[in-house]
């Protein structure tokens, strides 16, 4: 019998959220009332609904409730960018010996359980899996550690500049929900 790849699912919680709070927001917004619950509890719970293991959380700059089960990944370098989390997240997925990462952002609660599913069990012998919704690219994404030493290591963008510079080694996987942000309080309101 084959091995069956082993990926992880990671959500990306490092960032500061400034924007939410130069909207008027009190508190991270990660931390916001989203449907009764914190918008980053969502984005945890989808990864977790979708039967990935092990469900990992890059953290840095609050501090984020994690289920148990949960592993979580500090990031001591997040001001210095979310390549930085996607780092941390591809080092330790080296160290565990996966063999794909399959990436989500916490302040997308509407990223459904069924797109990280898809997304994680994408065929084609792509190295890149991207969720897409209504045709535009989205999270999750699924990185094959193939492409991991391609990844920017600083920065604002990570797999996005790798998508665009290696166009084809992506697959679009058509995906149900939103993959919206929730970066101010106006974007609470209008997912909520």
């Amino acid at each position: 019998m084959a091995d069956v790849p082993r990926a992880r699912a990671v959500v990306l919680a490092a960032g500061a959220g400034t924007r939410y709070a130069a909207s008027g927001g009190e508190g991270h917004k990660l931390l916001a009332d989203f449907r009764g619950r914190p918008v980053v509890a969502w984005a945890i719970d989808h990864a977790l609904q979708a039967g990935l293991d092990p469900v990992c959380v890059v953290v840095g700059a609050t501090a984020i409730p994690v289920p148990a089960g949960v592993e979580v990944i500090e990031n001591p370098r997040w001001s210095e960018g979310i390549a930085t989390s996607l780092t941390a997240a591809v080092d330790a997925a080296e160290a565990a010996g996966d063999d794909a990462v399959v990436i989500g952002l916490g302040d997308q609660p509407l990223v459904s359980p069924e797109a990280w599913r898809r997304v994680a069990a994408a065929d084609g012998g792509a190295a890149i899996a991207v969720g897409t919704y209504d045709g535009v690219r989205g999270h999750p994404v699924r990185l094959a550690a193939s492409v991991w030493p391609l990844l920017p290591r600083t920065g604002d963008e990570a797999a996005r500049t790798l998508m665009r510079a290696h166009p084809d080694l992506v697959l679009e996987v058509p995906c149900p929900g939103r993959s919206v942000d929730v970066d101010t309080v106006e974007d609470v309101t209008r997912w909520s």
